[in-house]
């Protein structure tokens, strides 16, 4: 049974405050009145013991649309490929055009541009297809912008390459996208050389555990009685393992008189078994690991050369002298033959980076390859460069509450430099660095002092090279030759004090008498 619909008196204003029509749904009671769309329930519904009818008022809103303000009028959007581009002017279909990726194809896509009055270009860094375009495009005078593929990849619908090229430019018409950095044409030659040489010492550091294998399964237990298979005492012994001698008491004679193992101990770990294969192998493997070392050293003197030529092209570079470090330890796999302490500091132009602790021959090479002194001058703040480098807190708030606050994902080569002085500062005893990175450690964990020192560092080498503050800490780290020539400096007073030595004892009078 349908119970009778109750009579509603609408009002004679119900549609003049915009309501177009009543319905009436089934309410319990001291139940809220829950609004339900028309179309979804029917007029009328069977009613329950103890419910009543209760019109319900429905307002139909017309369709709004925002429009958003056009900041780049004439732009178009590439979308990079391996065998070929789509460029797109705009939004029909006759807007969009495929290109290959020859030089004369990339020429020809330039003057499409140009006849379509287009300004400014954006494009995906793909892979290493960008570069070839992106110089033909900035040579003919577009403003390009390189964009990551995380602002361009949440298209909707079904993904093709026409539809890619038209959502880049209709973002970057919009002026939603943002540029990557890119490092000026100085540095970009300097971080070639530096990259080439870093894939050349990971080919070079698996070739040497390549050999330890062989030589280990030779019975030749060199990694046990030396600390570094290719140092001095290794490299004589392979070298002449390689050239026939195989007697353990005659290779245990090239041991260098710093190594810690005795001559007898290494004769006994040098027992050749008469494995020919391995030795065929290790030989080949040795004539790899010398190759690579010469690639290093062809390297080393491009990198040089340049850096050289970059100093003395500006006399303002010139001009500086640094005060000479002997304190700094140099690794084996720095750039050979090159005074990097006086390099950075004319390179940088009076600002001497190697003044702070934990930073080496290493860090000063990735900051002149991977950003250069005008690169790093395109932050604002030293907030935007740790932002950058992926250091600083990735704080993720809703409600008001932060939900985490992790270092957002992925390395540079600059990040990692940054980190890798961060954990030699925490192996210091003393210092300003190792003061907060001893804080830091004993609150959080050392992963995360880590991450907090090298952040600092980031700021005090963005406040050095922008802002032209010199590196003084509250506490000054004081190197081992520092200490031992205050210790000196301290028993000479003291015995100054307590015999009453006067300068002209000792010959420091007028003039320096030395006869005596």
């Amino acid at each position: 049974m349908v119970p009778k619909k109750p009579e509603c008196n609408q009002g004679p204003d119900a549609k003049s405050r915009g309501y177009t029509s009543l319905t009436w749904v089934r309410v319990e009671w001291r139940c809220p009145l829950v609004a339900i769309p028309i179309g979804i329930i029917s007029k009328y519904v069977v009613a329950s013991p103890g419910a009543f009818y209760q019109p319900l008022k429905v307002h139909i809103m017309g369709k709004k649309k925002i429009s958003l303000e056009v900041v780049n009028p004439n732009a178009a959007g590439i979308d990079i490929g391996s065998k070929s581009h789509w460029a797109a002017v705009g939004q029909n279909a006759q807007d969009v055009k495929e290109f290959g990726v020859y030089s004369d194809d990339n020429l020809e896509l330039c003057l499409w541009l140009q006849e379509h009055g287009v300004e400014t270009v954006a494009m995906e860094s793909t892979g290493t297809y960008w570069q070839n375009l992106f110089s033909s495009l900035t040579a003919l005078g577009f403003e390009v912008i390189l964009v990551n593929g995380r602002q361009t990849k949440n298209i909707k619908g079904k993904k093709t390459d026409i539809k890619d090229c038209q959502w880049i430019q209709k973002l970057h018409t919009l002026g939603l996208l943002t540029g990557s950095f890119l490092p000026d044409g100085t540095t970009d030659i300097i971080r070639t050389y530096s990259r080439h040489r870093q894939g050349i010492l990971e080919q070079s550091a698996r070739t040497v555990l390549k050999v330890q294998k062989h030589l280990r399964l030779m019975n030749m237990r060199l990694d046990v009685v030396v600390k570094d298979i290719t140092g001095l005492t290794g490299t004589k012994i392979i070298t002449d393992l390689i050239n026939g001698q195989t007697s353990g008491k005659e290779l245990a004679r090239h041991r260098h008189y710093n190594c810690r193992k005795p001559e007898s101990e290494i004769a006994k770990a040098l027992q050749y078994n008469g494995r020919d294969d391995h030795f065929f192998a290790l030989r080949q493997e040795w004539a790899t690991y010398l190759h690579l070392q010469g690639q290093i050293t062809q390297i080393d003197e491009h990198i040089k050369k340049h850096l050289e030529d970059v100093i003395n092209n500006n006399g303002n570079k010139k001009q500086y002298i640094p005060s000479a470090k002997p304190y700094k330890r140099k690794n084996k796999n720095t750039i050979r033959g090159l005074d990097m302490n006086q390099i950075s500091y004319q390179y940088f132009e009076g600002v001497d980076l190697m003044a702070i602790e934990g930073v080496n021959d290493a860090t000063i090479m990735a900051i002149i390859s991977e950003i250069g002194l005008e690169g790093i001058k395109k932050f604002g703040s030293a907030k935007q460069f740790t932002s950058w480098l992926r250091l600083a807190p990735n704080n993720r708030i809703s409600g008001g509450k932060v939900l985490g606050h992790h270092l957002p994902k992925g390395s540079s080569r600059l990040k990692i430099a940054f980190r890798l002085s961060a954990n030699s500062i925490g192996n210091l005893k003393e210092g300003h660095l190792s003061d907060f990175f001893k804080k830091i450690n004993y609150k959080k964990g050392r992963a995360t002092a880590v991450s907090a020192t090298a952040r600092k560092l980031a700021v005090i080498t963005w406040n050095m090279l922008v802002k032209g503050i010199p590196y003084n800490p509250p506490t000054e780290y004081l190197f081992l030759d520092q200490k031992r020539k205050l210790k000196l400096v301290s028993r000479i007073k003291k015995n100054i004090a307590k015999f009453e030595i006067k300068l002209e004892d000792i010959g420091f009078g007028n003039t320096l008498n030395i006869s005596n």
